[in-house]
């Protein structure tokens, strides 16, 4: 067999590696929404690995001018670093959910379920901001049958979502960003943008101007956003 052959058999096995567990796409495991069947000019964009200030804040003032509202999925550290932030979030009317409490994968090794990081997270924003997550993303996406039970059973639901672009965190020019974000904004569709950077902050000014020049973009198009409970017809919390 040719060393050609032979890579060429390893990035595929890889590659189906990476769509069954972190793929925006793959359904394999379960119901793992990324988009919804519309032919209206909705779309719900989303922002992960938050609080992160001064970012946060500046982006929701940006979206209180355009009376935009998203979802908004936290890191529980950060909401400890950050509660007058994340209550923020709240108070101006978007939603929140459970993003885990420390965004570190090595802890997908220590805990197949991923427990500790959804309990630990599901308590912090209870308690920073009285309200009991019914929505869950997971950290880079990654997802296999036991979190997926576990989601199941704390009656949380799976929320996927399309990067607005490959290497937004590591910070291209904004207009890099925002070309990509616009070209995949389709109705129906969850746009992922991150506010934070894997739970420990940085800075995120590409990304901020980037979500600017893509909402202004969209709503010069006519699109209407929504969170993403209002999205899927589903409720925002437990009670």
């Amino acid at each position: 067999m040719s060393l050609e052959i032979i890579i060429g058999l390893i990035l595929v096995f890889f590659g189906l590696i990476y769509y069954l567990f972190m793929s925006s796409y793959s359904q394999i495991f379960g119901y793992f929404p990324y988009k919804i069947k519309t032919n209206k000019k909705t779309i719900a964009i989303t922002f992960d690995d938050g609080p992160n200030d001064p970012y946060t804040s500046e982006l929701l003032d940006f979206l209180k001018e355009k009376n935009v509202k998203c979802t908004f999925f936290l890191v529980g550290k950060m909401v400890q670093k950050y509660p007058q932030t994340a209550k923020r979030i709240i108070k101006d009317g978007h939603t929140v959910g459970n993003h885990s409490y420390s965004h570190q994968f090595r802890n997908y090794l220590k805990d197949l379920s991923f427990n500790q990081e959804i309990e630990h997270n599901q308590k912090i924003i209870k308690d920073v901001l009285g309200v009991k997550c019914a929505l869950y993303r997971a950290p880079w996406l990654f997802r296999q049958p036991f979190i997926l039970r576990n989601l199941k059973s704390k009656n949380l639901t799976p929320i996927s979502g399309l990067f607005c672009h490959p290497l937004e965190v590591l910070r291209p020019n904004p207009n890099t960003i925002a070309k990509h974000a616009k070209k995949i904004a389709k109705p129906g569709r969850i746009i992922i943008f991150h506010d934070g950077k894997e739970g420990t902050g940085g800075n995120r000014k590409e990304t901020i101007d980037a979500i600017k020049l893509t909402i202004n973009a969209l709503i010069k198009s006519g699109y209407n956003f929504l969170t993403i409970d209002q999205l899927l017809k589903i409720p925002p919390y437990q009670q």
